[in-house]
């Protein structure tokens, strides 16, 4: 598997469509050649990912964890925790007679 041939997203833009076309099909059969693009299974895709990357962007969970506030979170969490093949975190805190809060798993836009 090859690595990254473009650092700069914005390389790609001065790219003829022959050359996007080859990058495109790399991609495809499974190469990353964007830096920080790794995971992207079209060439937009990578160059997208690197781009949110390079200015920032958050993982899922830090995105969450920035929307619900800590607590909430942590709730979150908890339940998760629990949760098995067997029975939800829900039915295993019942069970178990752990209390969870959900009224703080509201979003800060609700």
């Amino acid at each position: 598997m090859a690595t990254a041939q473009i650092k700069d997203p914005k390389e790609v833009e001065e790219m003829s469509q022959k050359e996007k076309k080859e990058l495109d099909r790399q991609v495809r059969d499974g190469e990353t050649v964007v830096q920080g693009g790794t995971r992207g299974k079209s060439l937009e895709a990578q160059i997208h990912l690197a781009e949110g990357r390079r200015e920032g962007g958050k993982k899922g969970g830090e995105a969450r964890k920035e929307q619900m506030g800590e607590d909430g979170y942590k709730e979150m969490g908890k339940k998760g925790g629990l949760s098995t093949k067997e029975e939800s975190g829900e039915e295993h805190a019942a069970r178990e007679g752990i209390e969870i809060d959900e009224s703080k798993y509201k979003t800060r836009s609700n």
